[in-house]
């Protein structure tokens, strides 16, 4: 590992610990040369790529998971930590999975249904963005599948 400060090639590793919260193992080294200390992490390489809609492919990130699960879970009782838990069991099970390639609608169901089990208004913010609603009738009949409230579901008049 190559030191950042005088990028000297060698450095020893003084300590290991596991990151559960990204899956990865944080190891605290020291560089032969100048004796400071940094800090790295080891994860695994998930060589998943991602089917786009348009046919596309791009390599999973699991930064870009969180950040979109993260901009659906703001201001709901859902913390950073608990999406990148969220994230990190996401990469587990497509590890576990052994595919080399999912459909980015596959991967928005399994956030939804994880989002949906969580928290209900993180939940539909995320399908908001991800079902693409073209009016409000399709937004209310999401936020009716999830929460039934009688009242909404005999008074409501939506314009088409």
């Amino acid at each position: 590992m190559r030191c950042p400060f005088c990028s000297y090639e060698e450095s020893k590793v003084t300590d290991s610990r596991e990151a559960s919260e990204i899956n990865a193992v944080r190891r605290r080294r020291e560089c032969s040369h100048c004796m400071r200390r940094f800090t790295t992490f080891e994860t695994i390489d998930l060589s998943l790529q991602v089917k786009k809609r348009d046919g596309t492919y791009e390599d999973f990130l699991q930064e870009k998971l969180i950040n979109g699960m993260d901009a659906a879970c703001r201001h709901t009782l859902i913390s950073h930590d608990q999406v990148r838990a969220l994230a990190g069991k996401i990469k587990a099970d497509l590890m576990t999975r052994g595919v080399r390639e999912i459909a980015s609608r596959e991967l928005g169901e399994i956030v939804m249904d994880l989002l949906q089990k969580t928290d209900v208004v993180a939940y539909i913010r995320f399908v908001c963005v991800y079902k693409r609603f073209k009016n409000i009738r399709e937004l209310v009949d999401a936020i009716i599948s999830v929460a039934p409230q009688p009242e909404l579901n005999e008074d409501v008049n939506v314009a088409e």
